[in-house]
């Protein structure tokens, strides 16, 4: 198993001096010399300290785990079939993957309707979130998915208006709203706001079923990036104080003269704001759900992270007994706009392990009859292949793939392609395509005949992103065709196979050599 470098990353930008040359557990230079600036974390730690504990330049990245795990997607392979379909006729003239449908429904009762099984959990108050924001919004709405508005928006949000404690506007939390329900296409998908600690107690949620129309809200215990509330940096004093003011943890203290005065003469040129853990109880939960519900909650979710085995078992039972609508659960090694690099790389239970456990656990409950939510399962997820394993690890539980980075990529890149067109400075790495959006994404033919004169009020990031998700789509459905699977409902844990002995015995997959066994013997037994 190969791990991350100790002592060095991109995402802190520190390398080793003797990068040919590295003590394997220390992560330091074979020869620490005397008169080095101090290039790799040890060192520069010496004059930049906590600064090194996190990935940079923020708010212009998302960073994610490297560490390399026992078991990943490259250990399973997707079974195909000569013969057969599953959900349409076993006709060559209909078998086709054109035909596959990746249409989910979701929910406990009334259901949500998705045009593609994916969901983009919380995005929140970090810069990169809000930067790109319009395209992520836009984007999804275009794909029918669901989007996350994650936790903090309204308390970094330097325009809330916030009385007695609660708060009663947020102009960023009101146009993240409006910016998806503004392109929802035909009732597909759904914008959900969710809250953690600091969100619950400011009345987030109360306040976007009340003002904003908003009815799928999710109440969030963790993720697989860290172990620890969000953070972020910010960039002046008087915002850090306001913040302050605001109930959050700033490092340092923004109010401290000395702290004042070393910011001042540009010592350092950031303040950290973090938010608080929370403390989970089954009472506490049970009563926030009914909480929501009350207030006009339609759909209730549930994220947790990648804590112990008994705190993903509390997981599983609280949306069981709760009967929320979906409950995501995010796995080590996930990704993040800000989070500490060592923690993100060496804390949580990895992803397989994680959603083998989970699929244990809510088999364990459907045998006993219980209420079983629906799932999402989410860190580092991309491409369709990793999608298919995926729903199908955790059949017929597994409803949803969650990401993140992936999608926020593909809307940062259509960002980018649009600032270079308006620029004139397209590279010749794009500009081979062509120099205009209608020639450059190879969906705005499209978009252009569906959406007419509007189709100029789309932003280029979200064309990106729309552009990402119908190639999601092709591919899920070839794979899907392949396994002669055209709808959701029909995959199973037997259209994968494990290839290593590790990711059998993690997962319960079975090896390659093993499947099929019976009917092997069956068939050869003439």
């Amino acid at each position: 198993m190969v791990n991350l470098k100790i002592n060095a990353s991109a995402a802190t930008l520190t390398k080793n001096r003797t990068e040919d040359s590295v003590v394997p557990e220390s992560g330091m230079c074979a020869t620490c010399i005397d008169g080095c600036i101090g290039m790799c974390d040890v060192g520069k730690s010496a004059y930049r300290g906590s600064e090194v504990l996190y990935p940079k330049p923020f708010g212009l990245i998302t960073s994610a785990g490297v560490k390399s795990y026992p078991v990943d997607f490259s250990q399973f392979t997707i079974l195909g079939s000569c013969r057969g379909a599953y959900g349409i006729e076993a006709e060559s003239d209909k078998a086709l993957f054109t035909n596959v449908n990746l249409e989910q429904r979701i929910g406990r009762d009334k259901k949500i309707k998705l045009k593609l099984p994916f969901i983009i959990p919380g995005l929140g108050s970090t810069a990169v979130a809000k930067n790109n924001w319009d395209g992520l919004a836009i984007g999804a709405a275009l794909s029918g998915i669901i989007l996350t508005i994650g936790e903090n928006v309204c308390g970094m949000d330097p325009n809330s208006k916030i009385e007695k404690g609660k708060i009663v506007y947020s102009k960023e939390l009101e146009n993240r709203v409006k910016l998806y329900k503004d392109w929802q296409q035909d009732g597909y998908g759904g914008i959900v706001v969710q809250a953690n600690v600091e969100g619950t107690k400011l009345g987030v949620q109360e306040y976007a079923l009340d003002k904003l129309g908003v009815e799928i809200v999710e109440l969030k215990w963790g993720q697989g990036a860290k172990d620890i509330g969000g953070e972020v940096k910010l960039k002046t004093l008087k915002r850090a104080q306001v913040l302050k003011d605001r109930g959050y943890f700033v490092l340092p203290d923004p109010y401290d003269p000395t702290v004042i005065k070393a910011f001042e003469n540009h010592v350092f040129n950031e303040f950290e704001r973090h938010s608080r853990l929370g403390m989970v109880s089954e009472e506490s939960f049970y009563k926030r759900v009914e909480e929501l519900r009350s207030l006009g909650a339609k759909y209730v979710f549930l994220k947790t992270g990648a804590y112990r085995p008994k705190d993903l078992a509390l997981a599983v039972k609280c949306a069981s007994e709760a009967k929320i609508d979906l409950l995501t659960v995010d796995a080590a090694g996930g990704g993040t706009g800000m989070s500490p690099w060592r923690m993100m790389n060496e804390w949580g239970v990895p992803r397989f392990e994680l959603w083998s456990l989970l699929y244990k656990y809510l088999d364990i409950l459907s045998k006993k009859g219980k209420y079983i939510p629906d799932i999402a399962i989410a860190s580092g997820i991309s491409m369709e292949d990793q999608i298919f394993k995926g729903l199908a690890l955790g059949a017929p539980y597994f409803k949803l793939a969650g990401m993140a980075r992936a999608p926020l990529a593909a809307a940062m890149v259509g960002k980018t392609i649009g600032k270079s067109i308006d620029d004139g400075e397209l590279p010749v790495y794009i500009s081979r395509f062509g120099r205009r959006k209608e020639e450059i994404f190879i969906t705005a033919p499209e978009l252009r005949h569906k959406f007419g004169d509007k189709f100029d009020s789309i932003p280029p990031g979200a064309i990106g992103l729309y552009t990402y998700m119908t190639r999601l789509k092709q591919g899920l459905k070839q794979l899907m065709c392949g396994a002669r699977k055209f709808t959701l409902d029909y995959i199973t844990r037997d259209d994968i196979a494990s290839l290593t002995h590790k990711a059998e015995e993690i997962t319960g997959i079975p090896l390659i050599m093993d499947c099929d066994k019976e009917e092997v013997e069956k068939l050869l037994n003439f």
